[in-house]
């Protein structure tokens, strides 16, 4: 198997006392507590002030997003919450929102407190469908213009096309892999086609569980808008729906009888569940090999350059494939 050349370590500069030289630069005042949080696109940590209160700090990945991006991520963000949606958006500290020191580009956000929302509750479905049609409906008002699109092109041609270049296929594997993602592409294409042409709008754009913290009595937080994305409405949603195909239109049912309070869902987008699941199978894959060079992957996914690992995505997308020939889960 081919190794892939490490460049530059992502984050190499990234030490505890430069992160405090960071938050100190912007007039904040840390106590030194640190706490590292479960992230690995970026850096996340949870940094205590002297007066005893949290803030979160996010360290953004060089080389990922312009900071013309991540300004619309934030702006996105600050427009939500400004018209009193649930969303955790960057503190404005100086003036501003993205802050550099060294070569490192930071936000700071307030601390939310929550757990992971109970997905099997209609009750929570609902209020989830409520808050995501609201947000949506501020998406749709005007698109971004320096973030992509999620579509075939960026989520499965592009990851491919890495993935084929990248050597990291066992050599035995890699023919089937390849012929097997080219069929689920296929696949995908004729699910947009089913679909016909959708709206493209604003999205937070990775809408599962762990983004999501929900306050008892007061509903569902929205956090970490990184992969906010222009894309079809559907991908905020499909994300929430489990298990068996009877439970996921039940489920949906629920969603959509709060999204569709505040924004109007078009059921032509069914049609999308199983081609954007399929086009996130892919992206990430392709995700982890991009990624490699951070020692953070290698440690946290070992599997990734197993022949174990490419066995099971092939697996996947062949029930991939048999899922989108399925009918939509509402027009069954």
């Amino acid at each position: 198997m081919k190794q892939v050349q490490v460049n530059a370590t992502p984050f190499a500069s990234l030490t505890p006392d430069s992160l405090l030289d960071a938050l100190e630069s912007v007039g904040l005042s840390p106590d030194g507590r640190l706490l590292a949080l479960n992230s690995y696109e970026n850096r996340v940590y949870q940094v205590f002030m002297d007066d005893g209160s949290p803030r979160v700090v996010k360290l953004y990945r060089a080389g990922r997003w312009s900071d013309a991006a991540i300004l619309e991520e934030h702006t996105f963000a600050a427009e939500l919450a400004g018209r009193e949606l649930p969303v955790v958006a960057p503190l404005v500290l100086d003036g501003k929102t993205l802050h550099s020191h060294g070569d490192l580009r930071f936000a700071v956000f307030p601390r939310q407190s929550g757990r992971a929302p109970e997905f099997d509750s209609g009750q929570v479905l609902e209020w989830m469908g409520r808050f995501i049609g609201r947000i949506h409906a501020v998406g749709a008002l005007k698109p971004f213009t320096c973030r992509p699109e999620i579509n075939i092109q960026t989520f499965g041609e592009e990851p491919l096309s890495f993935l084929r270049q990248s050597g990291f296929l066992p050599q035995e594997l890699a023919e089937v892999y390849f012929g097997v993602a080219r069929q689920a592409l296929d696949g995908v294409r004729n699910c947009y086609a089913r679909a016909g042409k959708v709206a493209s709008l604003r999205l937070h754009g990775d809408c599962h569980i762990g983004n999501v913290l929900w306050v008892e009595g007061g509903g569902p937080w929205f956090v970490d808008f990184d992969d906010a994305r222009m894309g079809p409405a559907i991908q905020d949603l499909w994300m929430l729906l489990s298990g068996e195909r009877a439970d996921r239109v039940h489920q949906l049912a629920e969603v959509l009888a709060g999204y569709e309070d505040f924004y109007e869902f078009d059921s032509r987008e069914l049609h999308l569940i199983e081609a954007l699941r399929t086009l996130r199978l892919i992206h990430y894959a392709a995700w982890l090999g991009r990624r490699w060079d951070d020692p953070a992957f290698p440690a946290a996914f070992p599997w990734f350059v197993s022949p174990r690992y490419w066995q099971d995505r092939i697996l996947e997308l062949r029930e991939q494939i048999a899922l989108m020939d399925e009918p939509p889960l509402w027009l069954s």
